[in-house]
């Protein structure tokens, strides 16, 4: 069987990783991408081979809906040619549209019906909808799809993500082993779900007073966003646009502090002491919380006492809860490779 794969995010990617190595053994597979910056190098550290078509919208509603039609009208000739019996995606709204014009059946994953938008543009048009246990059917069905289509897996996305190898040699980001690790990873700002919220300067101006003998990483998004970033914060703390693995970055942190997203879930079930600001609620970010595997804070004075606490102690519980989650769920790539089959 011919099958297409539309990788659209980080996150995207290194979940489609072992999803693709099986299909690989049995079926013909063409994964495409758009040309968004933190996907392309991505791809490059784990020797992803990936078709670019298209690009990222940016932060416009123009640009974005130019950036949709454009990429649809270059995917719909390369689909065409390539022929699949199967699409698969993470709820992309070209691979909704191209797949559905052409006749392709549709199997998509979600954990993010918070994203309006793109529920809109893609439930309505898919065949099948594979979810994490925790997301109420609900929350899906909602937008157009009958709940007899929604199959949950027992696991979160960030269990297949953390489980990849990490290849990456470059050298880290921290200085000094004797100093301890903080990173912390600003909120998206260009995505169609969220406003920006400038919750994250009080807290990092916080942090780099409290803590500026530690050695302080944060990982931001865009050009703009990582230009104003060095600006305020340049000369206390290391700013860096998203060149690493974060497992590898994960690896060698002591505290880590996120918007609620991917990453966020992913240190948390890595065993890493978590903080998450909340700038997108979501259901996982709650799962997690709920099973004290990640603090939720936003207030700066309140998170700066909670990373006082963890690097003063030498309490292994973050690691020993993660382990428990992780031995109760379940690989989401056989109930796919299930689905396929029937």
């Amino acid at each position: 069987m011919k099958i297409w794969i539309d990788i659209l995010t980080p996150k995207q990617l290194l979940f489609s990783e072992p999803m693709i190595e099986k299909l690989r053994k049995k079926h013909n597979v063409l994964c495409t991408s758009r040309s968004y910056d933190e996907v392309s190098k991505l791809a490059k550290i784990r020797n992803f081979d990936l078709v670019c078509v298209g690009k990222h919208g940016g932060g416009e509603k123009y640009g974005k809906l130019e950036a949709s039609t454009n990429r649809i009208n270059e995917l719909s000739l390369l689909i065409d040619k390539f022929s699949p019996e199967l699409a698969i995606s993470f709820c992309s709204p070209e691979a909704a549209r191209v797949s559905f014009g052409m006749g392709i059946k549709h199997i998509a994953f979600c954990d993010s019906p918070h994203a309006n938008a793109v529920m809109k543009l893609t439930l309505p048009l898919i065949q099948k909808l594979l979810i994490p246990w925790i997301i109420p059917k609900k929350e899906f069905s909602k937008y157009g799809i009958d709940t007899k289509n929604i199959i949950p897996y027992r696991a979160i996305d960030a269990y297949v993500t953390i489980k990849r190898s990490v290849n990456q040699k470059d050298s880290l980001p921290f200085k000094n082993n004797h100093k301890k690790n903080i990173l912390i990873r600003v909120e998206e700002e260009q995505a169609s779900y969220t406003q920006k919220s400038g919750i994250i300067i009080p807290i990092i101006k916080e942090i780099i007073n409290e803590f500026d003998g530690e050695n302080i990483v944060i990982l931001g998004r865009y050009s703009e966003q990582i230009k104003n970033l060095r600006k305020l914060f340049g000369k206390k703390a290391k700013i860096l646009k998203m060149s690493f693995d974060g497992k590898y970055l994960l690896n060698n942190t002591h505290v880590f502090l996120g918007s609620g997203g991917t990453m966020t879930a992913e240190s948390a079930l890595l065993g890493v002491p978590t903080i998450s600001y909340n700038a997108v609620p979501n259901i996982v970010e709650k799962y997690l919380v709920r099973n004290n595997l990640v603090k939720r804070e936003t207030n700066p004075k309140k998170i700066n006492k909670i990373i006082k606490k963890i690097l003063e102690s030498s309490d292994d519980s973050y690691r020993k809860r993660a382990r428990k989650i992780l031995n109760n769920m379940e690989d989401p790539i056989q109930k796919l490779i299930q689905v396929i089959s029937e």
